[in-house]
């Protein structure tokens, strides 16, 4: 029975200029942390914020640790979904939501420390876990309320069924690991140099794949500073565009066309996460230019209503930003449903992630794409990723390699 419950506010500072961005020019990288502890295993579980608020979250996830107390994992995971949907609709909290915000958040640390401690008991790292349940458990775990006009639960059943008998094929990328891309090469406030530096480190470190923040008051500086990328990178790697929610539809219209000539392979947060039907009219001025959206969608019916509109070339969703494992899987049943590649978002620093995206590919069918890199908390983990010649090799310690010094 889960005995001890333990709710942490960490935040870390970051070199100066790392992980800024368009919008978030000084960020302080912070976790609402939980601990959930049953006999002698701890269940961590991480929800990620910029810094001011994360107490806020760590509130909301001792609302719903608090409910937890005195249940048994194992019972409590074979039918999780049940859980979600009771703890995601509570009356009071839904009404600061619903399914979103601080409260959401709070779920997702509670959600996440679930799969964690469940991994641990079973001595199996969180991908073996998820790939060794039958199709009927995953989606127990699951809750798919409100999706009913695109999957049901049979529906969800039947998906992964499909994809059993080729699980023994895609099981190579266990040994291969997974592909990385290099998200660190051109922070918004690195100068010009710097950002070229960084892109021959990134090619002499493995990398085939690099990102560049735009978004500047001065379109041709986002012109000048994509140039040099593709300059230094070739036309073989392929260079990301990232606006983090910085433009009007209108300038993203102008500046996307303008950023079609160094040929970028996506273009990611061009305008407000909420005005799906601007992403719909955008995607359309820029084909075949494809849009990477869900860095911040909060949770699974926006995701639907992004897929149903046909926008979404790429979808990032956030295990530590939407409601936790539990829902990244059920997006990213979705995702496979609509034919749509899943690159998440790392606010973990793709420390649990990278359990997840072997999961969607071995489990789902899932391309293994590949998965964002971010180095800048690696020293605070207790078994950070590993990383060799722009790919990562898959964690072997039980759990979701999400535990911190």
């Amino acid at each position: 029975m889960i005995n001890k419950i333990e709710i942490t506010d960490k935040r870390f500072d970051l070199v100066k200029g790392a992980g800024s961005d368009a919008i978030h020019k000084d960020p302080q990288y912070s976790y609402a942390v939980t601990q959930l502890s049953e006999g002698d295993k701890t269940g961590t579980g991480l929800a990620f914020t910029l810094g001011a608020g994360n107490d806020l979250v760590c509130k909301a996830a001792q609302f719903y640790a608090d409910t937890l107390k005195g249940k048994g994992i194992e019972e409590l995971m074979s039918d999780f979904g049940s859980t979600f949907r009771s703890l995601s609709n509570e009356q009071q909290f839904r009404w600061l939501g619903p399914h979103k915000g601080v409260v959401h958040l709070g779920l997702a640390s509670v959600t996440n420390a679930c799969y964690d401690l469940w991994a641990k008991k079973r001595g199996v790292p969180l991908w073996k876990l998820l790939i060794d349940l039958s199709s009927e458990e995953i989606v127990n775990t699951l809750d798919l309320s409100y999706l009913e006009d695109v999957m049901t639960k049979e529906e969800a059943i039947e998906l992964l069924k499909n994809q059993a008998d080729q699980k023994t094929v895609r099981n190579g990328i266990l040994d291969k690991g997974y592909p990385g891309y290099d998200t660190s090469v051109g922070w918004f406030n690195y100068d010009d140099e710097k950002v070229r530096e960084n892109c021959k480190k990134a090619i002499a470190n493995g990398f085939t794949a690099m990102k560049l923040k735009v978004g500047s008051a001065d379109p041709k500086r986002d012109v000048r500073r994509a140039n040099i990328v593709r300059e230094v990178a070739g036309e073989e790697v392929k260079v990301m565009l990232d606006a983090n929610q910085q433009w009007t539809l209108p300038q993203a219209i102008s500046i996307c066309n303008e950023l079609k000539h160094m040929n970028p392979f996506w273009v990611e947060e061009p305008t407000h996460p909420d005005d799906i039907l601007a992403h719909q009219t955008l995607a359309k001025k820029i084909a075949p230019v494809k849009l990477a959206l869900g860095e911040h969608v909060p949770n699974r019916i926006i995701f639907k209503n992004y897929l149903q509109t046909g926008c979404t070339g790429f979808a990032q969703v956030d295990a530590v930003r939407v409601g936790g494992v539990s829902e990244f899987i059920t997006i990213s049943l979705l995702c496979k449903k609509f034919n749509v590649p899943v690159v998440p978002h790392v606010g973990d620093m793709g420390q649990l992630h990278q359990h997840l995206v072997l999961f969607n590919h071995i489990a789902m069918g899932h391309e293994a794409l590949f998965l964002e890199h971010i180095p800048h908390l690696k020293q605070y983990f207790l078994n950070p990723i590993k990383i060799e010649k722009g790919v990562y090799i898959t964690p072997q310690e039980p759990g979701s390699s999400c535990d911190l010094k």
